[in-house]
């Protein structure tokens, strides 16, 4: 069976459930975690984040104004401290500048927001993708390694980095709303951890044998 997007999304919710991703009470902790979470474990950028969280309360003021050293104590157990505690200081003082109003944000940079995130230390494609759909609340399409392991064996043919599906779907198409977004990448990431390790586990999905159709 050939499943369009729209398709594919409705039925991961409907066998799968609310994911409710990402879960975060704020989004200042969720613009922390988007970097933490950079090459590492969800259980080491959870950690840091909580030893964040002991410090700051997600307070981005307080951050701004801990020390390098302080704050590359705090990243540590995500790994490469030294970057991502430079790219979370970076990206938190260029949201404080901004009053902290993801909406104004958006509003004033537009179409334009991806390539101003992308200018600011330590945000990458994925980084300024997950910022998109988690902070700014746009219905954007997060091309990660998962998504990129299931469209594979739903049949889109050269997903070989980031960039080959983000070319292929970048904002997804009506109906998808922000919320929808935000649920589709909670999905797929979590069908990843119960059917792709290992591959061959997909076959034991209830998505085994569909098609994908992106066009």
């Amino acid at each position: 069976m050939t499943l369009t997007l729209y398709e594919l999304y409705q039925k991961m919710l409907s066998h799968m459930g609310p994911t409710n991703w990402w879960p975060a009470d704020t989004k200042q902790q969720i613009i922390i975690e988007a970097i933490l979470i950079q090459n590492t474990t969800e259980l080491n950028a959870t950690r840091a984040s909580q030893l964040i969280k002991d410090a700051t309360a997600y307070d981005l003021q307080k951050i701004i104004a801990l020390s390098q050293e302080q704050l590359q104590e705090l990243v540590r157990p995500a790994g490469f401290m030294k970057n991502k505690s430079k790219a979370i200081h970076t990206l938190a003082k260029w949201y404080v500048d901004h009053n902290e109003d993801s909406t104004s944000i958006a509003k004033k940079y537009g179409t334009k927001l991806r390539k101003i995130l992308l200018s600011l230390h330590g945000v990458g494609p994925e980084t300024a993708d997950v910022l998109l759909t988690y902070v700014f609340d746009q219905p954007q399409f997060v091309s990660d390694k998962y998504a990129r392991t299931l469209f594979t064996q739903l049949g889109v043919k050269d997903l070989t980095d980031y960039k080959s599906l983000s070319i292929k779907l970048s904002t997804l198409p009506n109906p998808f709303t922000f919320t929808d977004a935000q649920e589709f990448h909670g999905l797929i990431d979590e069908f990843g951890k119960k059917f792709f390790h290992p591959i061959e586990d997909f076959k034991k999905s209830f998505l085994a044998g569909e098609q994908l159709k992106l066009d």
